[in-house]
């Protein structure tokens, strides 16, 4: 049997190992002497870093790479260059810190399920990371760069109304999902919530509209135009009528002009559509009324005023039953 003090040290080797393979190199600086290598003051990179999500590191602590230096560098340049202001670099740093740090949990636990299963030596796993990290940045430069090019596309094809930042916003909402919870076990509820956000995104993606978030039993979707709101919110009604593993959704729809910022949207027409949402009975699709009246005259929907809600934050919410027409 491997001592205890020898097996500690294996451990702690590993994930010296693991480090330097995933950072790209040894730590060598501490958080003053990155900030001065890279040519900015030590509190503009701690608001950065804090804004990527990370804790405070002490001053005497070696933690920072050449890479750090780098990625200091660059926000500085590009700052220099008029693409970021200033106003927006913690904004930034901020968004790109949170979507990293979700799929980054989400790469690690995959990567410990798939050790886990295997009988891979500690220098083996090691080696499997290596090949493995490549493999992943350029799926991900891949994915980003077909977006980004088809957001660009839609920007420079768009219409007044695009231009304007008119939407439809959608929240599709998992009915009785507390209960749920305290049934279902934590494989289950993780494979309800991945079949869920997997049909979800499938049929946004499908009907020509964007996923925005998905918070566990909710997602939220934007289109451009109405129309595609509404076919996105009744074929995701239909698919999951069609999945038995999975319940029914409420939907809420609204239609009007929203901030888009760091990609994710903000005013009155998304929390009109969150407050439909509320509102809405189970395998049903709400509107608001800007959405009800573009989509006035549309030979594929029709729409039907019921009895106005007070709901919080609007007392006087008129909603309307959006479905297929006859």
């Amino acid at each position: 049997m491997v001592p205890e003090p020898e097996r500690v040290v294996d451990l702690a080797s590993m994930q010296r190992e693991f480090e330097r393979t995933l950072l790209g190199g040894e730590r060598k600086f501490t958080r003053i002497q990155v900030a001065e290598r890279a040519g900015i003051s030590i509190e503009r990179a701690e608001r950065m870093w804090h804004a990527l999500g990370f804790a405070t590191v002490p001053d005497d602590e070696i933690a920072f790479t050449d890479d750090d230096v780098e990625a200091l560098r660059l926000v500085v340049a590009l700052e220099d260059d008029g693409f970021i202001e200033a106003s927006v670099e913690s904004s930034l740093a901020r968004k790109l810190g949170q979507t990293q740090s979700r799929l980054a949990s989400w790469q690690s636990a995959m990567f410990l399920d798939f050790l886990a299963g295997s009988k891979l030596s500690a220098d083996e796993a090691i080696e499997v990371a290596g090949l493995l990290l490549p493999a992943m940045e350029r799926l991900q430069t891949y994915a980003w760069r077909r977006h980004l090019a088809a957001a660009a596309g839609r920007a420079m094809a768009g219409s007044d109304e695009l231009a304007r930042g008119i939407r439809a916003v959608g929240f599709a909402d998992i009915v009785s999902f507390t209960r749920l919870t305290r049934r279902l076990s934590e494989t289950e509820l993780g494979e309800l919530i991945e079949r869920f956000e997997g049909t979800a995104a499938d049929v946004v993606a499908l009907n020509g509209g964007r996923v925005i978030k998905s918070i566990g039993d909710e997602v939220l979707f934007v289109a451009d135009t109405a129309a595609e709101g509404a076919a996105i919110a009744l074929a995701l009604q239909d698919a999951v009528n069609a999945d038995e593993s999975l319940p029914e959704l409420r939907i809420g729809l609204a239609y009007g002009t929203i901030l888009i910022r760091l990609g994710d949207v903000y005013g009155e027409v998304v929390n009109l559509a969150a407050r439909l949402t509320t509102e809405c009975k189970p395998g049903r699709v709400l509107g608001d009324r800007e959405l009800a009246a573009a989509l006035d005259g549309h030979p594929d929907y029709s729409t039907h005023r019921l009895r106005r809600v007070a709901v919080r934050g609007y007392r006087h919410l008129v909603p309307y039953a959006i479905q297929r027409a006859d």
